[in-house]
């Protein structure tokens, strides 16, 4: 239910939140649902995002258009993104991923974006979950994208960080106290019935069952949910279909709206202090 009582209303700084949870490639949902939101004129305040969601999120407060999102990405391959290594403390660098990054971004540092974006990485040392306010876009993003084991831990002031799926994959939790109304985009609500035995396949698998079993609390945090169904039919590494991902995200939303309307007319009500 969205909160009605506007006393309460009033002392949250947001109006909407915007959750997008990880997902690897399943990520390229979030810009169907962010298609689906400019249709409709409803722009979030405030974004949160996870590995994916957090590189969806903050190209699109970058100042990206949902259509061109997927244009950044329409010629890539996962080959594009990252470059192969000798084991070590992971089997990709994320160099390549890095790169692109710092030739696509307008704004260097999230405190500069035009929508305030917080970013959760999973701080490896301490074993904790970091949600990141401030500093460099490049090293938060590619910090909260590093899936363990596949990449190398990244490195902020010292401390090593892994993806923020690790602990948690859907950050609800931290901008539930800041927004009146909480919509969340869950694009790992499933996890594959059927599997590869491969190093990839095996390691996509066990981090789908960690994904989904550490977003359920935060998924009883949102005022409208948003989980793509037919999504689980790729994986998480196949860029190369980001278009119909993309397709099944808008599909999804514009299905939600169907069912919820009164929510979706509140997100479009004037938002009073």
């Amino acid at each position: 239910m969205v909160e009605n009582d506007k006393s309460v209303a009033a002392i949250k700084p947001y109006r909407l939140g915007l959750v997008l949870s990880g997902g690897g490639a399943r990520g390229f949902a979030h810009v169907g649902a962010l298609k689906v939101l400019d249709e409709l004129g409803i722009r979030p305040n405030l974004i949160s995002g996870t590995s994916a969601g957090s590189l969806i999120g903050v190209l699109y407060a970058d100042g990206y258009t949902p259509d061109e999102i997927i244009e950044l990405f329409s010629t890539l391959n996962f080959s594009d993104l990252a470059e192969i290594t000798i084991p070590r403390s992971g089997f990709f660098k994320i160099t390549r991923f890095r790169n692109f990054l710092k030739k696509v971004l307008r704004s260097r540092r999230l405190e500069d974006l035009e929508i305030p974006v917080m970013v959760t990485a999973t701080d490896l040392d301490h074993g904790k979950s970091r949600t990141f306010t401030s500093g460099s876009i490049v090293d938060t993003v590619c910090a909260s994208c590093s899936i363990p084991v596949l990449f190398s831990p990244v490195v902020i002031d010292g401390i090593h960080y892994v993806d923020g799926g690790v602990l948690r994959n859907f950050p609800v939790t931290p901008i539930r106290p800041l927004c009146d109304i909480i919509m969340g985009v869950n694009v790992n609500p499933m996890v594959a019935k059927d599997y590869k035995k491969t190093i990839i396949g095996i390691a996509e698998r066990s981090y789908g069952f960690i994904f989904k079993s550490n977003t359920l609390s935060d998924m009883k945090l949102c005022d409208i949910l948003i989980q793509t169904k037919e999504i689980i039919e790729y994986n998480i590494f196949d860029i190369e279909s980001l278009r119909e991902i993309a397709t099944c995200g808008y599909r999804d939303t514009k299905e939600v709206i169907r069912l919820d309307k009164e929510n979706f007319r509140n997100l479009k009500a004037p938002f009073t202090t």
